[in-house]
């Protein structure tokens, strides 16, 4: 079987990935919270962590692994939302509001990581459906006394639990000299979190022994996974931004809740993405979701490529230039397997390269040298989820260019006796600007459609 090593944030070295059960590999991703549409920054470890979900199941089996992704439909920043629109005038209660505006949400999510080429994972939790469990969960805790309850809130005692700190690196000490903490008359500590907070008649709440209210962010993680993959999983992933407070809080009150188990056995984190060699910031106005980019007619199979270039525990750097580069590599690539049945299997050196850490940039340069084997070249990128059929509607059809580039010929035929290239550059100008590719040589002249050809675009034959 192919040995996979994979670098474990917990124990900060690259370790081989051993699952608890080879024929039950389970792995969980951090999902989106969805009160507004995914930036291209949070499109990261989705791509990331579908490349591994591909790669376990290409290794155990389709039916050998389970991969669950959550949606925090409960929160502060979705109350917020919601409310705003009712102040804006929108019709229903501020519940209801809430509840459309969820699931409009995670419509659009779904709709732009299918176009990112992402499988859907296997499991989906909203958090709302884990109420029950959260709340479980929660009086666990205070029964052990790692959480205690005061003025309708539950808090985690941070200090309850040894080992706090170890996934980040970090001292209690440290955290609280450093750490932004919440400093509240109902904390014994400033540094205890927060599980269950109270809610008034508007925001949604829920019954418990606390009196109505909601939970905690952190602990809907804890309760989704322990129900779906139970007390110990092989694989917890997300963004390096989540590794604290988020991370360390959900290890520390699902260890303590769950001593018997380990929670998750290897932990991952992709780095954060730049534009264009600056933090995605709206001040700086290149703050953009995927949709934005969808809806400029960059697809969704180009963004992917991009992301694959770098390494997922390096920061990532999107720019126009790869976008474009990356675009004409899949045209090339798209012309090449047309109409051709991939491969039964894709190459051991693309395996090889994922199973050493994901590493997607040397899978990329191992496709790059198969081009001369299109079969393989197909089976191989979609082991990458790229050249998968239903993803390449963007490719432009085979455009009839031959009257254009016979009215470009004439052009330069006349040109040529009337020492006027003018109208000649100003037709090739065009040209291009349409995304044509044009070859003129002494045989005569060829067009191509390019990066970016638009037929709606193509000059006038007058």
């Amino acid at each position: 079987m192919t040995e996979l090593r994979l670098h474990n944030s917990k124990t900060r070295r690259k370790e081989v990935f051993a699952p608890i059960d080879p024929d039950d590999v389970r792995m969980y991703l951090c999902g989106p919270t969805v009160y507004d549409r995914a930036h291209l920054g949070n499109a990261r470890p989705v791509v990331v962590f579908d490349v591994l979900y591909r790669l376990l199941r290409h290794v155990y089996g389709e039916d050998s692994v389970t991969y669950v992704r959550n949606f925090t439909d409960v929160d502060d920043k979705i109350n917020a939302t919601a409310k705003a629109r009712k102040d804006a005038g929108a019709e229903g209660t501020l519940e209801q509001l809430i509840h459309e505006r969820t699931v409009e949400t995670i419509g659009w999510y779904h709709a732009d990581m299918d176009a990112l080429g992402a499988l859907r994972p296997d499991a989906e939790p909203r958090a709302t459906a884990y109420i029950g469990a959260m709340i479980a969960m929660i009086e666990r805790l205070i029964l052990s006394g790692h959480a205690y309850a005061k003025d309708g809130h539950v808090l985690f005692r941070v200090r309850s639990y040894q080992d706090y700190g170890a996934l980040s690196g970090r001292s209690v000490d440290d955290m609280i000299a450093g750490a932004r903490v919440e400093v509240a008359p109902f904390k014994e500590d400033p540094l205890d979190f927060v599980l269950w907070k109270p809610s008034d008649e508007e925001l949604p709440g829920w019954n418990s022994p606390w009196g109505r209210g909601r939970p905690g962010w952190h602990i809907e993680c804890s309760a989704m996974s322990y129900e779906l993959l139970g007390d110990t999983f092989d694989i917890h992933g997300g963004g390096i931004d989540l590794q604290f407070p988020h991370h360390e809080n959900e290890i520390a009150q699902s260890c303590c809740a769950h001593p018997e188990g380990s929670f998750a056995r290897y932990w991952l984190h992709n780095e954060m993405l730049q534009v264009e060699g600056k933090k995605m910031s709206k001040s700086l106005g290149n703050f953009f979701t995927v949709r934005d980019l969808l809806d400029r007619g960059i697809p969704g199979e180009v963004i992917r490529f991009v992301f694959l270039q770098t390494h997922y525990t390096k920061p990532m750097d999107w720019t126009a230039e790869k976008a474009a580069q990356a675009e004409a590599v899949l045209r090339k690539w798209r012309g090449l397997v047309a109409g051709i049945e991939p491969a039964p299997s894709p190459a051991p050196s693309v395996i090889a390269a994922l199973s050493d850490d994901l590493n997607t940039a040397g899978a990329l340069a191992e496709l790059h040298a198969m081009t001369g084997d299109p079969a393989l070249l197909k089976a191989s990128a979609r082991m990458l989820g790229l050249l998968e059929d239903h993803m390449g509607d963007w490719v432009a059809p085979k455009a009839d260019l031959t009257a254009h580039a016979d009215h470009l010929a004439a052009l330069r035929a006349t040109a040529m006796q009337a020492k006027d290239f003018a109208p000649v550059d100003a037709f090739k100008a065009a040209l291009l600007d349409a995304g044509v590719e044009v070859r003129m040589s002494k045989e005569g002249v060829e067009l191509l459609p390019g990066v970016g050809f638009d037929p709606a675009r193509l000059p006038p034959l007058n």
